[in-house]
């Protein structure tokens, strides 16, 4: 149990939601957004939160265009899910490329249009938080973590979407609106959470689980990286760096699992 930085004799479970340094109840000065120390509770400079920021999410209409725009591409002509699509025996033939463009292909229109609207929403809150660089590298890691549990819970079947990189995303946010104190109920996040994950398990709903999970557990990861990076006021590519390491897992266990799948195990 960590003790209070003002009194080294008292245990607490509660750090300041800003310089994240453990408080007992003596030193907590409760806020809008979590508890935090005597010194952060006097500081006026603006702090980074959940929804706090006011930068434009860049990356995340870049996103949103980019699956439009190949949504209405790939609709006109039938290749484009053959050959770009995710599945195992293509991955262990060579197309590891899949991996990637499967998470930027969508079956109809209501598929595309509620990926976009969750990427838009987790984006917004999301990517001002983080940066556009951040925010970038933690949508790809998610992405790659997607596809290696798609592939590790159904190889063969042929999958596409980007609900992988969006659970990641939501597994993101629930992380850092935690570390900030903010209450995951009334933010809407749990409650999204448990609908969507009864939506993935519900039978017969032809929706990827090992996507979802992979996805959301990669991102969850990254997030917590990033955070414990911005709290031990640590370089900022050491959390890009974690997402690197996420992706190059993700990607090496995705071929591992697909070389199986090719060999019909």
């Amino acid at each position: 149990m960590a003790t209070c930085y003002r009194h080294p004799d008292r245990e607490t479970g509660v750090s300041c939601s800003n310089c994240g340094r453990a408080i007992c109840p003596d030193c907590m000065t409760a806020t809008p957004v979590g508890m935090r120390c005597p010194e952060c509770s006097r500081d006026r400079t603006p702090v980074r939160t959940l929804r706090s920021m006011h930068a434009n999410p860049t990356v995340t209409y870049v996103l949103i265009a980019i699956n439009v725009l190949i949504y209405f591409g790939a609709s006109q002509g039938s290749g484009a899910y053959r050959d770009f699509a995710l599945d195992g025996p293509d991955v262990a033939n060579g197309d590891v490329w899949r991996l990637l463009t499967s998470g930027f292909l969508h079956y109809g229109i209501f598929h595309l249009l509620t990926n976009m609207y969750a990427l838009y929403w987790l984006g917004q809150m999301i990517e001002p938080a983080v940066g556009n660089v951040r925010f970038a590298a933690l949508y790809f890691a998610s992405l790659l973590a997607g596809s290696f549990g798609a592939l590790l819970v159904s190889p063969n079947v042929l999958t596409a979407g980007a609900s992988g990189a969006i659970f990641g995303l939501l597994g993101a946010a629930i992380v850092m609106a935690r570390s900030r104190g903010i209450n995951l109920m009334a933010s809407g996040l749990l409650p999204i959470l448990f609908i969507n994950l009864a939506i993935t398990f519900f039978p017969g709903a032809n929706i990827s689980i090992g996507g979802h999970i992979g996805g959301f557990i990669g991102g969850g990861l990254v997030a917590l990286a990033m955070d414990q990076t911005a709290r031990r006021r640590l370089p900022q590519a050491i959390g890009i760096g974690a997402s690197v390491a996420v992706a190059v897992l993700a990607v090496a266990g995705a071929l591992a699992v697909a070389s199986g799948s090719g060999l019909g195990i």
